[in-house]
């Protein structure tokens, strides 16, 4: 427990002024590395694995983005599956040829005017962007007159009042049939470009004037309130730049599934996302990225223990038990959450000067 302590506090990090540049050298180093590696995925990689890291970063998209908000900020909302859904249904009605739709929508035809639109998969995603923000603000007005559990309550009965609508407007929504056919435009490229994106925004939002204020209201929003702090529009801000992401990343979903309905979009879908950002450390963007992956890879990963195995060491053949993989999945986080009561990063960030830090610890010296 020492050394893991240690690992994540390494003693006071150097001045930010003094590696600025190093810093900005080694994100454009890094960032290259991880293109070609990307490239390379792509060309020569299985199938499975482009799936699974295409799907990886969509989630780790939607957690930075719901850390922002409820980490960040402070606020236990849970409402994401709406946002998603929201962002999801506009893509897809936007990016559908009107051939597509008219086959699509059997039992009623759907609405103008999304029954003669049909855009390219950039415009519709930040058509849905757009309009996932409009959502969130319109929300935002009630949901921000209570506080912790109230508002709890409130965005999980928004997040299922859009779920219900989406069942029930057959001649936007289709219904509990859904909307198939939507051809597959997502790919690695897309999915970490929009990752990148969201924490390049998250990042330099978080560290400025704004972020410190949601960090304030975090703490004690009477305090941050007595201090200046319009709370209201910092939670607003907060809210809508999380919405707005998400909805993007809905729509990536929607387009690396082809295929989606009202029943993809409920509870526990959000429930997930707050399992990612607890786990990987609430209020840390890095951890978010982190739990992401731990959680998609894990719980796939997890799957041969559902069917039949043996245990070489005692060679004691396991009878196939459907299931047991998300009990053991359970445990795993149940563990986490004992000797990592603040998540693998707690609210600790990942930087350069950081690693730098460290790597001067470790061999007894000082980092510039």
């Amino acid at each position: 427990m020492t050394i893991w302590r240690d690992f994540f506090r390494p003693g006071p990090l150097p001045p930010r002024s003094l590696s600025r540049r190093r810093d900005v050298a080694l994100t454009l180093l890094a960032g290259l590395a991880g293109a070609a590696a990307l490239w390379l995925v792509e060309r020569h990689g299985q199938p499975f694995v482009v799936h699974m890291l295409t799907l990886a970063a969509i989630y780790a998209t939607l957690a930075v983005s719901y850390n922002l908000i409820n980490g960040v900020a402070g606020q236990f909302s849970l409402e994401p599956n709406a946002f998603v859904a929201c962002g999801a249904y506009v893509t897809a009605l936007l990016t559908m040829t009107p051939d597509e739709k008219a086959m699509t929508f059997i039992l009623e035809p759907l609405i103008w005017p999304f029954a003669d639109i049909c855009l390219p998969l950039p415009a519709a995603l930040l058509i849905a962007g757009c309009l996932t923000v409009a959502l969130a603000f319109a929300m935002g007005f009630p949901v921000f007159r209570v506080r912790g559990d109230y508002l709890a309550i409130v965005t999980l009965g928004f997040g299922e009042v859009i779920r219900v609508v989406a069942e029930n407007a057959q001649g936007l929504t289709n219904g509990p049939l859904g909307l198939k056919g939507i051809e597959r435009q997502t790919n690695l490229w897309w999915s970490w470009g929009l990752l990148a994106v969201t924490l390049i925004v998250v990042g330099r939002l978080v560290n400025s004037s704004y972020g410190r204020a949601m960090k304030a209201v975090r703490e004690d929003e009477s305090a941050a309130a007595a201090m200046g702090v319009n709370v209201f529009w910092h939670k607003m801000l907060a809210f809508c730049t999380s919405a707005f992401f998400e909805g993007v990343a809905g729509g990536l979903l929607a387009h690396l599934l082809t295929a989606i309905n009202p029943r993809q979009f409920d509870f526990l879908f959000t429930f997930t996302l707050l399992i990612i950002i607890v786990a990987g450390g609430l209020g840390s963007t890095t951890g978010a990225v982190l739990g992401a992956f731990l959680v998609t890879f894990g719980a796939e990963y997890l799957r041969f223990v559902d069917q039949s195995f043996t245990i070489l060491l005692i060679d004691y053949a396991v009878p196939a038990t459907p299931g047991l993989r998300m009990v053991i999945f359970s445990l795993l986080l149940v563990g986490l959450m004992i000797f990592a009561r603040r998540g693998i990063m707690g609210r600790a960030e990942f930087s350069w000067r950081w690693l730098a830090a460290v790597i001067g610890r470790r061999r007894g010296g000082g980092a510039a």
